[in-house]
């Protein structure tokens, strides 16, 4: 895949309970606003959760991210469909590997950005 500064990638996902709880089980966040519903029924979603979307991107790029930078922007909730965008902004041709830098942003089902966030990182030759 020939990659440019500009391309730009998206992948789209919806939170439920069930991950939300498996998360707090796998990291041991149960912090009570993660385990406690609000008044709408829902279960508030941990931040590294929702930026874990990127993640799934990056495997398809099989970039290695070196930093990652996040501002989390307002609260996802579980049953949101959050949608995550990332821009190539600079790449530089190395011997083995591009450099890459990256920007995101993270938007809810009705478009409002819930996150944002910077990467720097390579794909290997």
């Amino acid at each position: 895949m020939v990659l440019k500064a500009g391309d730009v990638f998206t992948w789209t996902r919806t939170f439920t309970d069930e991950e939300i709880l498996q998360f707090a089980e796998l990291t041991g966040d149960k912090g009570e606003h993660h385990m406690s519903r609000d008044e709408h029924g829902r279960l508030m979603v941990h931040g590294l959760l929702t930026s874990s979307i990127a993640t799934k991107i990056g495997g398809d790029l099989n970039y290695i991210a070196r930093n990652m930078n996040f501002e989390y922007v307002r609260p996802v909730f579980s049953g949101d469909t959050i949608t995550c965008e990332i821009t190539i902004t600079d790449i530089e041709q190395r011997d083995t590997y591009k450099k890459l830098s990256m920007k995101s942003i993270f938007r809810n089902q009705d478009g409002k950005e819930v996150l944002t966030g910077t990467s720097h990182g390579i794909i290997k030759d």
